[in-house]
């Protein structure tokens, strides 16, 4: 079976960011947090014929802004879920945070819970690109929660940041990265902002910079993240040496589990592969009683699209994956796919050994190109 992750949703947000697609609410004044919680743990319950003794290998908390609930309700729920689940002994915990809703406490007691990865959503250090994109904390608060996280005891700090913003310059990009870089963080999320439809850029969309300021931004960042020994081992994810293992299990077409309003989920059962996702109102998610209700969705990923499934993850890594994988996790041939790889291989753009599959540089900035080799 494939490695097994936890992916758990918090849908709250202090205020929706106009680029943001994800599933996020404003908050109530008073955050049903015991509630959500105890939700949570009945809605594992009706999961848990999917994980059959199988370890968790990493566990992700994401939003929405996971960082408004406090760390002692972490603590409470990570409690329950131990009891239900067998985390592994290097289990990856990440929580993610705004820097606006967090404080030194906090961090304290997220620290307690047995999360022991932070991703601080930060998007940039100008102070006007983020008024532009929406964001509640300023660049001093930025500042604030990565050195606050730091002495608190984190040792495994991502910092997500945005590149191509309405009016942003080659300099600015470049800057960003060099704040980031003077925190010594352990990885770098560094992102290209899309207008997204269901946003309100869709509705008004901004002006973004041009092609060729954005081919440039992309360049030339990339190589100062080289410069400072942060490689590229997916198409926005840079690392020293600490490469997300939860998003490596997404990329590996590993399974995870969904909790939460509005998550979505992968399993591999002997029936075939499912996708699901759960209920995605939290007023919804919250009156779903029993939490089998709030799963919705379930359906069987038909053989013919196993290819393309496989592919857009495995070739989003610089490195490629093991061919075993495919068979492994698909349950197909890997014979099947010569087809599609062979004339791949005579334009250059993937590489193929006897182990590995992956991307040529030339086909990484062609991967939609070659991802569409494999639609059947």
């Amino acid at each position: 079976m494939p490695p097994l992750s936890l992916y758990i949703h918090v849908p709250w947000c202090v205020k929706k960011c106009p680029y943001c697609d994800f599933n996020s609410h404003t908050s109530p004044q008073s955050l049903p947090q015991k509630a959500y919680a105890e939700a949570l743990i009945a809605d594992l319950q009706a999961d848990l014929a999917w994980v059959q003794g199988r370890q968790i290998s990493s566990v992700f908390i994401g939003g929405g802004t996971p960082s408004l609930f406090s760390g002692q309700t972490y603590q409470d729920l990570f409690g329950q879920l131990r009891h239900y689940l067998d985390f592994a002994d290097d289990c990856e915990i990440t929580l993610e945070a705004n820097p606006a809703t967090v404080e030194h406490d906090n961090f304290e007691g997220y620290l307690k819970a047995g999360i022991n990865r932070l991703s601080l959503g930060i998007q940039s250090f100008n102070p006007q690109h983020l008024q532009t994109l929406g964001r509640i904390h300023t660049q001093q608060d930025a500042f604030n929660a990565i050195s606050l996280a730091k002495t608190a005891g984190f040792s495994n700090v991502n910092l997500d940041l945005m590149h191509g913003l309405p009016n942003q310059s080659l300099e600015d990009a470049l800057l960003d990265i060099e704040t980031a870089l003077s925190f010594n963080p352990t990885h770098l999320s560094w992102y290209q902002l899309t207008i997204e439809p269901n946003t309100a850029f869709y509705r008004q969309p901004p002006t973004l910079p041009d092609d060729d300021i954005l081919w440039t931004i992309q360049e030339a960042g990339q190589h100062k993240l080289a410069q400072a020994g942060f490689l590229q081992y997916e198409v926005s994810a840079y690392s020293q040496q600490r490469p997300s293992k939860h998003n490596l299990n997404y990329w590996q077409f590993g399974d995870y589990l969904a909790i939460g309003a509005g998550a979505h989920g992968k399993v591999t059962t002997p029936e075939g592969i499912f996708r699901y996702r759960k209920t995605r109102l939290p007023k919804d998610y919250l009156a779903a009683a029993p939490l089998q209700q709030a799963r919705l969705g379930l359906e069987k990923i038909a053989p013919e699209d196993l290819y393309f499934e496989f592919m857009m993850n495995a070739l989003r890594l610089k490195d490629g994956v093991p061919i075993d994988y495919f068979e492994q996790r698909t349950g197909l041939a890997w014979s099947n796919l010569e087809v599609q790889i062979t004339p791949a291989i005579h334009k250059k753009w993937l590489t193929l050994d006897k182990q590995y599959i992956k991307c040529t540089d030339l086909g990484f900035n062609y991967l939609n190109e070659v991802l569409s080799l494999f639609l059947k």
